[in-house]
């Protein structure tokens, strides 16, 4: 529960999960979100502010609301693009403002098996105030970001992952700087460290709050690269979830099961996984990253946030089905404010080796724990990013600037696929200006054909092709027009942040 004192808050609970709620697509899906809801609603210590992701349905929303009402009366429900966002945000606290904005890069309307871009992927934010002084303010964010289809670095959206990436460091930042909490929640697609993963950790001015707890956590699945270079054993099930925070991809994990564990399962016989089973790869998709919120200019508050504890959760099954209640796991963690060392000099000196992890991590699926894993044993490691040294034991650099090499990897990354897309747009406006004379030809044609099924055929061709043609001619001249636009803008940024980490003022001329 939250700890107040005095008219503050000093402890705040926060839950974020993927819920996996497609229409239509994702099994069962009303009784899982069912479920979610009431695992919320007992959620102990209760908590304060949620945000769900892939919460497609106000149906479904409007479910998870009824249930949790009496510890989250507040709820945002939001609306994007053309089937909706699948964001929302419940508190304990009044929404004062709220905000829905959408990712200038979003993929593609020719990826329509996919729908990213039609879904209108975005960040969803909420100011929520918490207490009576000025900074007494939380403002969190939730989102989604555009799922990876290949492997990087050969992943044909890695720009737009990235560029929404700078897009939610950027909100991050601004609200950082107002000296707000700052909260961010979601399914971020990313692993620890990645390219996507430093923009937010940097400039965004947030804390990734598993390796604050976690420093030496895992980067990835065990077939990752940086992972690789660690060289530490294939973890076990509950490793992964105790130590290294895996999300998504867990043997665990019942909508990650081969077809004949599933079968199994569907027809009503129990399937029971080894919690000490290799598990290669599973991995952290799912993120609570906090910003301190610390400031020393209003109301001569100088006191900040930490995270006491953190776990895993939403890993029991559903009590009647036996599958998981998402293809994602939760995060759930425990924030506490440190005391202004002004007010409370005790503070200042008192637990100097940083948060401290209390509680049981796999509570529920792992109700005993009688050893510890052998690969804590393992002390931290220095991991090569792209030419930089990070090391996976400690907290990132508080720097608010990227190294140089790395900016100059997301400009070459920038090239690289303005390049495919005007490459792109000419194939397509090249199809639409053949499709044309080819529909004249038909036409033409007409005129000579010996016999009325050849005529037919000569039409329906022209109509098709036509369409096609019509089809690809908008997309490239009106969608890929925009892509390139918004490139140029993300390019423009990217390149100012540089000049301004390189000691300069930033750019003088657009």
């Amino acid at each position: 529960m939250v700890t107040e004192q005095a008219g503050s808050v000093f402890s705040i609970n926060v839950l974020t999960i993927n819920c996996w709620g497609l229409k239509y697509l994702a099994k069962d899906r009303n009784a899982r979100l069912d479920e979610i809801g009431a695992r919320i609603a007992s959620s102990e210590p209760a908590l304060d502010i949620v945000g769900l992701q892939e919460c497609w349905t106000r149906e479904d929303y409007q479910s998870i609301r009824q249930q949790t009402r009496h510890i989250l009366p507040f709820g945002k429900f939001y609306y994007s693009g053309i089937f909706g966002g699948g964001l929302a945000i419940l508190s304990r606290w009044r929404i004062e403002e709220s905000n829905m904005l959408r990712y200038p890069l979003n993929g593609r309307p020719t990826a329509f098996f996919r729908g990213d871009w039609f879904v209108g992927k975005g960040v969803a934010c909420a100011r929520i105030r918490i207490g009576s002084k000025t900074n007494d303010v939380v403002e969190v964010f939730t989102t989604h970001l555009h799922a990876p289809y290949e492997q990087e670095p050969h992943d044909s959206y890695i720009c737009h992952r990235t560029a929404q990436a700078w897009e939610i460091a950027k909100l991050m930042r601004g609200a950082a700087e107002r000296g707000h909490l700052v909260i961010g929640l979601g399914d971020f697609n990313m692993v620890p460290l990645s390219l996507a993963h430093r923009l937010i950790t940097t400039h965004g001015e947030v804390e990734d709050a598993w390796r604050q707890v976690h420093p030496n956590s895992s980067l990835g699945a065990t077939t990752n690269a940086m992972e690789k270079t660690r060289g530490v054993p294939i973890p076990t099930a509950a490793y992964n979830l105790e130590e290294n925070g895996a999300t998504c991809d867990s043997i665990l994990n019942t909508w990650r099961w081969s077809k004949e564990q599933t079968k199994r399962l569907r027809q009503g016989r129990d399937v029971e996984i080894d919690i000490n089973s290799q598990d290669p790869w599973a991995k952290r998709l799912d993120y609570i990253f906090v910003g301190s919120g610390r400031t020393s200019q209003h109301d001569g508050d100088q006191s900040g946030w930490t995270v006491q504890y953190i776990k895993v959760g939403m890993t029991e099954r559903h009590p009647v089905l036996k599958c998981s209640l998402s293809d994602h796991f939760s995060v759930e963690a425990t924030l506490t404010r440190q005391p202004s060392p002004r007010t409370n000099p005790s503070v200042s000196n008192s637990n100097p080796e940083g948060p401290v992890l209390e509680g049981p991590v796999l509570e529920h699926l792992l109700p005993t724990v009688t050893e510890k894993s052998s690969y804590l044993d393992f002390e931290p490691l220095d991991i090569t990013v792209n030419g930089e040294i990070t090391s996976s034991g400690l907290q990132a650099s508080r720097s608010q600037n990227l190294p140089l090499s790395t900016y100059d990897e997301i400009l070459a990354m920038i090239s690289k696929y303005d390049l495919r897309e005007r490459r792109q747009r000419r194939l397509r406006l090249s199809h639409f200006v053949a499709q044309v004379f080819i529909a004249i030809g038909c036409m033409i044609a007409v005129w000579w054909s010996p016999h009325n099924y050849v005529s037919f055929i000569l039409m329906f061709l022209s109509t098709i092709g036509l369409g096609a043609g019509v089809l690809d001619g908008l997309i490239g001249g009106l969608f890929v027009g925009s892509e390139l636009r918004a490139l140029k803008e993300f390019e423009w940024e990217i390149s100012n942040a540089r000049e301004t980490a390189e000691g300069g003022l930033g750019r003088a001329n657009s």
